[in-house]
């Protein structure tokens, strides 16, 4: 088969369609492997930083970016006519919810297009981003195959869901394994040989919509037992109960249990909108998943229940939360990224501003954020001052740059929501 020995011998040409935290280290990767690599975006200030040799993902580093462009294996585009000389096509762009919760596939849908505009015999498309099942024999397969190309045969297609976790010093996307699921067997064939050839771990499913449900059910798990523990966290609350205690004697049982921890609420691109995507999906089948939906609401609530117990901690020194002095630590979704998306530290932010609270923000990888208002709000360098001032301080996330030790002794009062201070004794410092 000509696509497999172009793929054997390095000689297949690889587009990866959308340069963001998975789509550009899958560029990156497939260039150290040895395949002419172009990257597609839509963003010209993406293509421009990185025809400068400069990355704008955390898990990337400039050098790399550099070295490819160096070996002439990599080039950044927002020309997709180049899809024309593609051999292997990978889609990796968003997949957020609408403001109703319902999939917004408007991003594949864009990408799809293109491809059918400068569409080829013997191409590969795969699609990385996260969807719901039956998303690439609906959008790509069936329109293709209105053009004449018949899957499996003239063109070929999987699913491979992304598994990227920013900021993992130990998974990568090389190392991590890699599930693959084609639209026939010989879509397998050619789409294992492909990924074999740049990625360590290989795992084949029998099929696209298999594929598509195995992230799904891998940010479902989570989702489902953070909520369990966040509302474990709110039920030992009001009992006086140290949950956190709880958590680390409960670890300590070598079978049967598997730590998760509670949070202000959950963040990023995967665990809040991965299982509305599944039970989105499953609606249309007239089922109902009511873990999901459960523990969705006990996540998304979980800012509530932060700002809740702001007011009550206020209120134990005759404080209100309108008109207090509080600042945000932290705004990311997780520790040690630059990442804001559907981070509950915003939030947060909205519900205490709504409140008349005078909001002040920290992050060490952040410089600012758009509020829900349009507002550009610009982070604050800590200073012992600052933190005096506070009425009330919010640790959010839990960065590892943080002196936790300067912080608590400058602080009047500490609402800590990772457990992060819990080295520290200290009657000014309250858990969530």
């Amino acid at each position: 088969m000509q696509l497999i020995k172009k793929i054997e011998d390095r000689s297949a040409k690889v587009g990866v369609i959308g340069l963001g935290y998975v789509g550009l280290p899958l560029a990156v990767e497939s260039a150290k492997s040895g395949f002419l690599t172009y990257g597609f975006d839509i963003n010209q200030e993406k293509v421009d930083l990185l025809s400068l040799g400069k990355s704008y993902v955390l898990d990337v580093k400039s050098d790399e970016i550099q070295e490819i462009k160096r070996i002439n294996k990599f080039h950044g585009t927002t020309v997709f006519s180049e899809i024309n000389n593609m051999d292997v096509v990978i889609i990796c762009v968003p997949t957020p919810l609408s403001k109703t919760k319902t999939p917004d596939l408007s991003h594949i849908q864009r990408a799809v297009a293109n491809i059918i505009q400068f569409m080829h015999r013997d191409l590969l498309i795969i699609l990385e981003s996260t969807t719901y099942p039956g998303t690439t024999e609906e959008l790509i397969i069936k329109p293709i195959e209105e053009l004449g190309y018949k899957v499996g045969e003239d063109f070929y297609v999987c699913f491979s869901p992304e598994r990227v976790d920013p900021g993992n010093k130990l998974y990568h996307t090389k190392n991590t394994p890699k599930v693959i699921g084609g639209a026939t067997k010989r879509c397998n064939q050619i789409v294992k040989q492909f990924y074999g050839s740049i990625l360590d771990n290989i795992v084949m499913v029998s099929s696209t919509r298999v594929s598509e449900t195995v992230k799904l059910l891998e940010n479902t798990f989570r989702s489902v037992n953070i909520g369990l523990v966040n509302e474990m966290a709110m039920m030992c609350q009001r009992m006086g109960i140290d949950i956190w205690e709880v958590i680390n004697a409960a670890s300590t049982k070598p079978f049967g249990f598997m730590p998760f921890y509670p949070g202000p609420g959950i963040g990023g691109h995967c665990i809040p909108l991965d299982p509305q995507y599944l039970a989105w999906k499953a609606k249309t089948y007239d089922y109902y998943n009511r873990f999901i939906e459960l523990a969705s609401d006990i996540n998304s609530n979980m800012p509530y229940y932060v700002i809740n117990r702001v007011s009550d901690i206020l209120n134990q020194s005759s404080k209100c939360i309108s008109g207090s002095k509080i600042l945000l630590l932290g705004l990311t979704y997780k520790k040690d990224i630059n990442d804001v998306r559907e981070s509950p530290a915003l939030i947060i932010y909205q519900l205490l501003k709504e409140r008349g609270s005078k909001v002040h923000v920290n992050d060490l990888y952040v410089d600012k954020f758009i509020a829900e208002n349009g507002e550009t709000v610009y982070t604050e360098k800590i200073t012992h001052e600052l933190l005096e001032r506070m009425d009330i301080v919010i640790l959010i996330t839990d960065h590892s740059r943080y002196h936790y030790d300067s912080i608590a002794k400058s602080c009047r009062v500490i609402l800590d929501t990772r457990n992060a201070f819990r080295h520290i004794d200290g009657e000014n410092i309250y858990k969530i």
